[in-house]
């Protein structure tokens, strides 16, 4: 099918598919109720990250030239953590069985994909074996539940998508022309997905995304990185790069947290971006934040390093320090008392 109208399809089958799960989700009583973990303040339908995983994962199987492993690998994995969602989403899952989960969706993902490829360090092809496979593992399962933990106010998750998505396509377009054609159009359908849904999620929101969508988009940005990065290694460090206010803010509250002794897998409201929404009073001029910074800082990065104008672990050291010093001036992690 034509890439272009495969993407608008899958962006108009993601609105309407959204539009009806929240129907379903006002008429069934499944709503957000706030409560002091909260950070809005309205009971909200839930749950419309579905539409995401279910338009994606068509559109997958539709879009020309991808490779039966390819397939097998997002569909399969992606299937499955988007299921483990929906029933966390409808009941409760132990987190220790929802770890479990994830390490074996990305398990299963990375054997599909070839698992993780030698990626160049200082100019040298690093390879790990085994080892790097399994650091690969845990890689692909912090971006499943980074993007869970992300995902508290209205649309950031979706910006964040949207924004990551298409600057992998510039840096695919820039740096590696020849070969764009073949790993480009998996990020335009996950963007497509994403927008449908986006739509309705704009602050302020009139659905969420609910830990199906969170986790399934946090495992398919992952795997389009590792797949990316079989093709041109270096594209690794660039979606390193693009998913960093995430990637910092995420990591710097949850160290913090563990280091406290605080239950970390216990639902909180101590991130950067949740301090800076109160602190402003609301979400949409954080969402749009983070969203230029994306597309004003990190993503002129990764262009540099798809390039190999810039190496790569240099161009996510230089990216992130600013992101780490804006993740302490918003209390990353720091107690829910401590307000800015």
């Amino acid at each position: 099918m034509n890439l272009i109208l495969l993407v608008v399809l899958t962006a108009c089958a993601s609105w309407l598919l959204t539009g009806l799960l929240r129907r379903y989700a006002l008429a069934k009583s499944l709503l957000d109720i706030p409560n002091e973990r909260s950070s809005h303040s309205v009971p909200t339908p839930r749950g419309g990250g579905v539409a995401i995983v279910v338009s994606f994962l068509v559109g997958l199987a539709l879009v020309d030239g991808v490779s039966v492993s390819v397939l097998v690998a997002l569909i399969v994995a992606g299937a499955w953590v988007a299921l483990v969602g929906f029933l966390d989403d409808h009941g409760h899952i132990a987190a220790r069985w929802r770890l479990l989960a994830h390490f074996a969706g990305a398990t299963w993902a990375l054997a599909w994909l070839g698992g993780m490829p030698a990626l160049p360090v200082y100019g040298v092809a690093l390879d790990l074996g085994w080892a790097g496979h399994v650091l690969g593992a845990i890689y692909l399962v912090w971006l499943l539940n980074l993007y869970n933990f992300m995902d508290g106010i209205d649309g950031i998750a979706g910006i964040e998508a949207l924004t990551v998505c298409l600057g992998a396509v510039v840096v695919y377009t820039l740096a590696v022309p020849g070969v764009s054609p073949s790993i480009a159009p998996l990020a335009w359908l996950l963007a497509a997905a994403v927008l449908g849904f986006f739509v309705w999620n704009y602050p302020p929101a009139k659905i969420f995304m609910g830990d199906a969508g969170s986790g399934f988009l946090g495992l398919m940005v992952g795997l389009l990185s590792i797949q990316a990065a079989w093709t041109a290694p270096r594209l690794f460090w660039c979606w390193v790069i693009l998913l960093g206010v995430f990637v910092v803010d995420a990591t710097v509250t949850l160290m913090r947290r563990i280091m406290r002794g605080d239950k970390f897998y216990q639902a909180h409201r101590s991130h950067a971006y949740q301090y800076a929404s109160r602190k402003f009073g609301a979400h949409k001029p954080v969402s749009l934040a983070v969203g230029a910074i994306n597309v004003v800082w990190l993503l002129p990065l990764a262009v540099l390093v798809g390039l190999e104008r810039l190496e790569g672990v240099i161009g996510v050291m230089i990216a992130y320090a600013p992101l780490l010093l804006l993740a302490i001036a918003y209390k990353a992690g720091a107690r829910e008392s401590q307000e800015i």
